[in-house]
């Protein structure tokens, strides 16, 4: 896990960090703007069954002599989670669970990222997509709603392991196509299947497998896609003013997850050529990956752990492009009434059909 290193402004000396609406390094006492490139010598002085599924995992390199001055590692005693900060934060809180974190020691024994994507959206923009999550919710208990009531907002660089392959495919379909038609007696339906074979080559870069337990892969897969295309070279200054997650999944252990979403996507890619039939599912594939590799990667994101009627919910915002997800609770109380006033309504509309079928001599 890799996170801020802590830098001084040359005008002031006063910490500095990353402001992502600027896109440079400011510093909040004295509002001097810096470029990343003139904060280059910081870093510079710190110095399954068939298929055939085959990855180079070596995904990025060792620190370097000194590189890791001033970061320290912290470990969450309730979840386990591990994060990195700078050596002058003696407690934080957890950005996972929000309970208390100790400081365990220097950083060791993980490698520094190939690439990071920075944060474009602040902790503005986080509450503010929080508050449009929220909205329309009429489920959701009202004191959920109240700001409040939330816990504080997060920015956390979580670690990816990005797969990039190629692969060749033989993927089989069964197929189905309708035909209906009706004569003066009676509704007929008859139903065509079929065996459609598809095959061929196709690239895929930077498939993301999030390398941490801490957090879910569905509330990971939820918020992408990210934007490859901002990703920059890795330097500590990226990460002034944000957490980190450490990685406790390695590339080598994502490699099963990795092969399901090429696989997955695939299948699909090649399904959607398919066309002209009513039904298409897949029946088998046969899959051959081959020049794979894979890269380390730290992705931006917005956390929000908050909790409720002694449950705990959390939200993520992608920290690039501001997509939102996240579980709500239902207040019941209000969830009991909507169905009673939705049975009501049934109930109004069926007494309204069968009088009108009365009516009409029908009943």
């Amino acid at each position: 896990m890799q996170t801020l290193q802590e830098y001084k402004c040359p005008c002031c000396g006063g910490a500095i960090a990353f402001d992502s609406t600027l896109q440079k390094m400011k510093c909040p006492y004295c509002d001097t703007e810096f470029e990343m490139e003139t904060l280059r010598s910081y870093d510079d002085g710190l110095q399954n069954a068939q298929d055939e599924m085959q990855w180079e995992t070596a995904a990025g390199e060792q620190w370097k002599d000194g590189e890791t001055d001033g970061l320290r590692s912290y470990i969450c005693n309730s979840c386990g989670g591990e994060i990195v900060g700078d050596e002058s934060t003696a407690a934080t809180s957890c950005p996972f669970c929000g309970n208390p974190v100790v400081m365990m020691g220097q950083l060791s024994g993980a490698l520094k990222p190939d690439v990071v994507i920075p944060f474009k959206l602040d902790k503005k923009a986080a509450k503010e997509g929080l508050l449009k999550h929220l909205s329309g919710k009429r489920l959701v208990p009202k004191v959920f709603k109240d700001e409040n009531h939330i816990d504080e907002i997060k920015g956390v660089y979580v670690p990816f392991w990005l797969f990039d392959t190629d692969a060749d495919a033989q993927v089989r379909y069964r197929t189905t196509r309708l035909r209906v038609w009706s004569d003066s007696n009676y509704d007929y339906t008859e139903t065509s299947h079929f065996l459609v074979r598809r095959g061929g080559s196709i690239g895929f870069e930077h498939v993301p497998v999030d390398g941490s337990t801490k957090m879910a892969d569905d509330l990971m897969e939820s918020i992408e896609p990210y934007d490859f295309s901002e990703a920059v070279d890795f330097q500590t200054a990226y990460l002034a003013g944000f957490f980190a997650d450490k990685y406790d999944v390695t590339a080598e252990q994502s490699i099963e997850r990795a092969n399901e979403r090429v696989k997955r996507s695939a299948e699909e890619a090649f399904a959607s050529t398919v066309q002209g039939y009513d039904t298409v599912t897949t029946e088998s594939s046969h899959i051959q990956l081959s020049n794979g590799r894979a890269k380390y990667a730290l992705y931006p994101v917005w956390l929000l752990t908050t909790a409720w009627n002694g449950n705990k919910y959390t939200f993520a915002m992608n920290g690039q492009t501001g997509k939102f997800v996240g579980d709500l609770p239902v207040d019941k109380s209000a969830a009991a009434k909507w169905t009673l006033g939705l049975s009501a309504a049934f109930s109004v509309v069926t007494y309204g059909v069968v009088n009108l079928l009365h009516a009409l001599g029908v009943m």
